[in-house]
């Protein structure tokens, strides 16, 4: 998929997809939500259950305008949407690469619906874009140097895409302007510490930076962007926070943070670096490795790729502290 026009209809839909975004989580949070903490996220229950025999393991979200939301299924290289009602429907199956080890990750959903997808496949590796309504995938842009394309997000001040290497230790831009690839981010900070792990994995961008989770450490990792876009000195939000894979920033600001290897899930305080536990398998978490908020409502999503048992899709709500 290439051309010019396409690439000018992207970024008008990409700018109106996160201007609308942002309005609905301004109207959705408490008036004083800036102020007042997350006490805990309560009445989780399961909206969809998935098959573990067929690979479908649930590695990422992205949410509809409509109450639906749509997942990534990374070992079957599905991408699948929710109904409201917990109908899942499969919109489209990436194709197995020349090693046949492809996998999806993370996703981010265009203003006029579309979808964008990493494909992590090696030298084959890239962001390939979905239908609004799912058919036939195509590859918007490659990666070829990547080593494990993981998590994605979306910048409206640059126009690009961000997606972490949970390999090589880096993040990538992906300029939505021109389809340039670049290396954005790089330093130990984002490596993983054992030769098997995952080092950057999940990612957001929110209040002037870039914001990652390093799954090895449990650091949840802030890089500024600089003036002229460029990354700016990586630091340590808070520590500790053991397996993190992927989050979401609350509207007051907190982070709700995954943590799969040890199925739970916490709130982190970005200001001080403290953090929670809210959930535990308990709750029907079954190792998460993403999450996603709307207005006073969560997401969790769980791969049970450790525990083998009950991949699902979560909803709880947030409660604020009196």
């Amino acid at each position: 998929m290439s051309g010019a026009p396409l690439r000018h209809r992207r970024s008008a839909l990409l700018c109106a997809t996160t201007c609308a975004g942002l309005a609905v989580a301004v109207l959705a949070a408490p008036a004083n939500a800036s102020t007042t903490a997350i006490a805990a996220i309560t009445g989780a229950h399961e909206i969809a259950h998935f098959d573990e025999s067929t690979l479908q393991q649930p590695e990422n979200l992205a949410l509809e305008p409509d109450g639906s939301i749509d997942l990534t299924f990374n070992r079957s290289r599905e991408v699948g949407r929710v109904s409201p009602s917990g109908t899942l429907t499969i919109l489209a199956t990436l194709p197995q690469d020349s090693a046949g080890d492809a996998i999806v990750s993370g996703i981010v959903r265009l203003a006029d619906g579309a979808l964008l997808v990493d494909y992590d496949a090696g030298s084959q590796s890239g962001i390939w874009l979905i239908p609004a309504e799912g058919g036939s995938p195509d590859e918007l842009v490659a990666v070829p140097g990547a080593g494990w394309l993981n998590g994605l997000a979306y910048d409206q001040s640059q126009n690009a895409l961000f997606a972490t290497d949970s390999t090589v230790g880096v993040v990538w831009r992906i300029s939505l302007s021109d389809d340039s690839v670049s290396v954005w981010a790089q330093d130990a900070a984002l490596r993983p510490t054992t030769s098997n792990g995952k080092g950057a994995n999940g990612i957001k961008v929110h209040d002037g930076s870039v914001w990652v989770g390093n799954t090895t450490t449990g650091e949840l990792l802030r890089i500024p962007i600089a003036r002229d876009g460029a990354a700016g000195a990586v630091s340590v939000a808070a520590q500790g926070v053991t397996g993190i894979d992927d989050f979401a920033f609350a509207p007051g600001g907190e982070v709700v943070a995954a943590q799969n290897a040890i199925s739970q899930v916490s709130l982190i305080d970005v200001a001080t670096g403290a953090h929670t536990t809210v959930l535990t398998a308990a709750d029907g978490v079954s190792n998460p490795t993403s999450a996603a908020v709307r207005g006073n409502s969560v997401y969790i999503t769980s791969g049970a790729y450790f525990t083998g048992t009950d991949p699902n899709l979560l909803e709880g709500r947030l409660v604020w502290q009196p």
